[in-house]
């Protein structure tokens, strides 16, 4: 870490951008990563959660400590997009049970981001956070389509790691609110958060006691030439899943930007395969975005 800290320090372009990388690297190095305005709440249903005993009845005592929070996870339980149906879902226990852990988290991770871009003391960011709570809630609902249609991997597991792939980036952002002449020089801006926000997703969501693939898919699914045996994993259905996210409303070149990427080979994902892809699931990830609270 330190002779990357060294090396970004020495070729920051301009003293705003200096002064912003040296604000990062403190706070990584002394893990004092923290996202503002983020409902405690979602922290403490992850951490909870975490745990290998953890009892129904523990996760029910969090959830119900925020009504938002519990109205949010009844809604999700008997939510169609997410394939349940039949009877209706009534108590919040049953709920939980319903969903599961990873879409527990799911819930209280969306109430958060809701929440966030929501803050007071973030309203000068206001389009720049809605901007990247839609293309968050995107990935998700991409990722999850591509884990369900195209892989053995949890649906529910790829559209958490969906929503919190642009976690860093979101962290970045919050904190450069603080260094307005950042904001002048675009480039500059975009070459930190480029250089940085994997390493600050990754702090975050250990602070947070995320599972250790999740944190890996949002720590490494930009690497698009990533080498691995055997089947797709979590990573690759998110790095497919950002891409779909980034170029599906430009069906003409799908086959061009994803050309290379090795979790496509892995997938067989050829033109046609990604076009219809795109078609079959507009309704699903329609609905999945319109569940996260977009």
């Amino acid at each position: 870490m330190n002779d990357t800290v060294n090396e970004t320090l020495e070729t920051a372009p301009g003293n705003a951008a200096f002064a912003f990388i040296q604000e990062l690297a403190t706070g990584l190095s002394r893990k004092e990563i923290q996202l503002p305005s983020f409902p405690d709440v979602a922290v403490r249903v992850s951490r909870v959660l975490a745990d290998e005993d953890v009892s129904a009845k523990d996760v029910v005592l969090v959830v119900g400590s925020e009504p938002a929070l519990a109205a949010k996870i009844m809604q999700m339980a008997n939510s169609a997009a997410l394939g349940h149906v039949g009877k209706t879902i009534a108590d919040l226990p049953a709920a939980i049970t319903r969903l599961g852990f990873n879409l527990v988290r799911t819930a209280a991770i969306s109430f958060a981001m809701n929440q966030l871009r929501r803050s007071e003391n973030l309203e000068s960011l206001g389009s720049s956070l809605q901007a990247q709570w839609e293309h968050s809630s995107l990935v998700a609902a991409f990722s999850h389509v591509v884990a369900r249609r195209l892989t053995r991997i949890s649906a529910d597991t790829a559209l958490l790691a969906g929503l919190l792939h642009g976690v860093g980036k979101l962290y970045i952002l919050t904190q450069a609110v603080r260094h307005p002449a950042l904001f002048n020089d675009q480039a500059a801006y975009f070459e930190v958060e480029r250089d940085w926000h994997a390493g600050i997703a990754k702090a975050l969501l250990e602070n947070w006691q995320i599972a250790e693939d999740i944190v890996a898919a949002v720590e490494g699914h930009e690497d698009i030439t990533r080498e691995h045996d055997g089947a797709p994993d979590l990573t690759d259905v998110l790095t497919v899943g950002s891409l779909l996210a980034t170029f599906h409303a430009y069906p003409d070149t799908l086959e061009l930007n994803l050309q290379g990427v090795r979790a496509c080979e892995r997938m067989q994902l050829d033109r046609k395969a990604l076009e219809t892809l795109v078609s079959e699931s507009s309704k699903d990830v329609a609905a999945l975005r319109q569940l996260l609270g977009l």
